[in-house]
């Protein structure tokens, strides 16, 4: 018999590499579900089941083109539950002569590659994935004696290599980057139309039953789920964004509105992480709204950016610098992440609103991710480890290779401004800004020191205070660590001293109740900051 040809779950695209030169009269496609793919962190059981029913559906897609199909479904007896196991019982059973597989998303499943030429006993040849725009090789020969990576030197240089939004050799509108006019809070009047949704078909319910009695207790609600399984689906998606979305996406893309889950967002990361869209393609899409005077130029390059600058810039670090990326923890944080991450109970408003919505739908866009969850991640200093876990548990879209440059790095500066190039910290002002979240919220976002201070103010302050000669050399941070210098000591310590009682109260508090079962990772408690120090430490 002719080879095998492993597709993993977030690899459903016929032009996949490993595909590439099927021979159907020959060859073997597999795709497993194993329990082991799931359960290595208990992910969301909306992400679950989108995995494994797009998967059914890509598997059918495959069969009505006349390409063999191994399948096995996750509640197969014969099941072993792991990929390896998996591809030697298909190796055995069908005599395959060799393994091709294309290069994994994330670090732990290639080292589990690396050992399954000596399980299955046959040559396994790993191609390199070409989804994306520039390769592993290319982005590293890229950052190749560069004494800092930014993202955005990197995104002209993607602009000029694929052309898009250019006009020559000058970027379209004479501007790089048009971030400064997508800041803008979103009008009462102004009602974001309903996001592109789709309803489950006989496929999708059978997974939704078999993932409520196999992952029932994982994280989420499985009520609602819309999201695209197939690559017609997800192009519908992509299309209604660019008619109804795109237009105005830039005004208010970090705008955020209570009960609003998806504002002016596409919310096609999944299906792009799955490859049930070709990035190439969405990119192409949203340039010709622009070019054919349907959308906004600033509105059209901030979503390319996204797309072709930030998902490729990420992915580029991951392979880069792990496995010692995943270790970095540059504050040393240490606090243990508070139970309302899991439960939404808490009294502030922003957070409440956020992690509900998270848990619902899977989903939350980039501002509620940065500013509201992961800043107070940040400002509270809780472990990279813990938070790291969060994120991957509770999001449709979320893999570790765009997932932990964006946790870690971007929110947490956990890896010391690798990715970022300042913390992304902030006090209430910019979320009472971007937000109605404030109007609703029994803390006073106005007040810093008083007993019902809003506390992303007085954890703002201490975090400055706490991390101010390690971030003193910081250009961008110049403006708030004088501020720092300039404040009444009396001033300082009373906000200190509201850190301190509001840390050591998140574990404590009356309606922080305990998830129903316990995250993997360790839990350990911050030492809390002295109080006697001086704006100076």
């Amino acid at each position: 018999m002719g080879c095998l040809r492993v597709v993993l779950g977030d690899q459903l695209s016929r032009g996949i590499a490993a595909l590439r030169d099927l021979d159907p009269a020959q060859d073997v496609v597999l795709l497993a579900e194993v329990r082991a793919e799931c359960t290595y962190v208990r992910h969301h059981q909306q992400k679950i089941v989108l995995v494994l029913s797009a998967m059914r559906h890509f598997a059918a897609s495959l069969r009505a083109e006349g390409v063999r199909v191994a399948y096995v479904r996750l509640d197969d007896p014969a099941n072993t539950q792991t990929l390896r196991g998996e591809i030697v019982r298909a190796v055995a059973r069908y005599g395959a002569s060799a393994v091709v597989a294309t290069e994994p998303g994330e670090w732990r499943v290639q080292q589990d590659m690396q050992g399954w030429q000596d399980a299955a006993g046959v040559p396994v040849e790993i191609v390199a994935d070409t989804r994306f725009f520039i390769s592993r090789r290319d982005f590293a020969a890229w950052a190749g004696g560069r004494q800092s990576l930014r993202m955005e030197f990197f995104y002209r240089d993607m602009r000029r290599r694929t052309g898009l939004l250019m006009q020559g050799d000058q970027p379209a509108g004479g501007k790089w980057n048009f971030d400064k006019e997508n800041r803008k809070r979103l009008p009462k009047q102004v009602v974001p139309p309903p996001m592109a949704g789709f309803a489950p078909d006989a496929t999708t319910r059978e997974v939704i039953a078999l993932v409520a009695a196999s992952f029932g207790d994982h994280f989420g609600a499985l009520d609602g789920f819309d999201w695209p399984v197939t690559r017609a689906q997800a192009e519908a998606a992509l299309a209604d964004f660019c008619r109804r979305r795109l237009p105005q996406f830039g005004d208010w893309q970090d705008a955020m509105r209570s009960g609003e889950a998806t504002v002016f967002h596409a919310r096609l990361a999944a299906a792009l992480n799955l490859g049930l869209l070709d990035p190439r393609a969405v990119c192409r899409m949203a340039e010709a709204a622009w070019r054919e005077g349907r959308a906004k130029l600033n509105a059209v390059e901030g979503f390319i950016r996204q797309i072709l600058g930030w998902r490729e810039f990420v992915r580029g670090i991951y392979w880069l610098h792990m496995p010692a990326y995943g270790r970095r923890n540059a504050l040393a944080a240490r606090r243990a992440l508070p139970p309302f991450y899991w439960t939404g109970k808490t009294r502030m408003a922003c957070l409440r609103e956020a992690i509900t919505q998270t848990r619902d739908n899977a989903y939350a866009h980039h501002i509620q991710r940065l500013m509201i969850t992961g800043n107070f991640a940040l400002l509270a200093g809780i472990d990279p480890d813990e938070v790291d876990e969060w994120y991957m548990i509770v999001y449709a879209d979320a893999y570790e290779w765009v997932e932990m440059p964006n946790t870690r790095g971007m929110a947490l500066f956990a890896d010391g401004g690798l990715v970022g190039s300042k913390p992304y910290a902030a006090g209430g002002a910019y979320i009472n800004r971007m937000s109605d979240y404030c109007r609703g919220c029994a803390y006073d976002v106005n007040d810093a020191v008083g007993e019902n201070a809003c506390p992303f103010n007085y954890l703002y302050w201490d975090f400055m205070a706490r991390h101010a000669r390690a971030l003193s050399g910081n250009p961008r941070l110049m403006m708030p660590l004088a501020s720092l210098k300039r404040m009444s000591t009396e001033k300082l310590l009373r906000m200190r001293h509201n850190a301190r009682v509001f840390l050591e109260s998140l574990n404590q508090a009356p309606e922080a109740v305990a998830p129903s079962w316990t995250p993997r990772t360790r839990q350990i408690e911050l030492p809390v900051a002295d109080t006697r120090a001086t704006a100076e430490n």
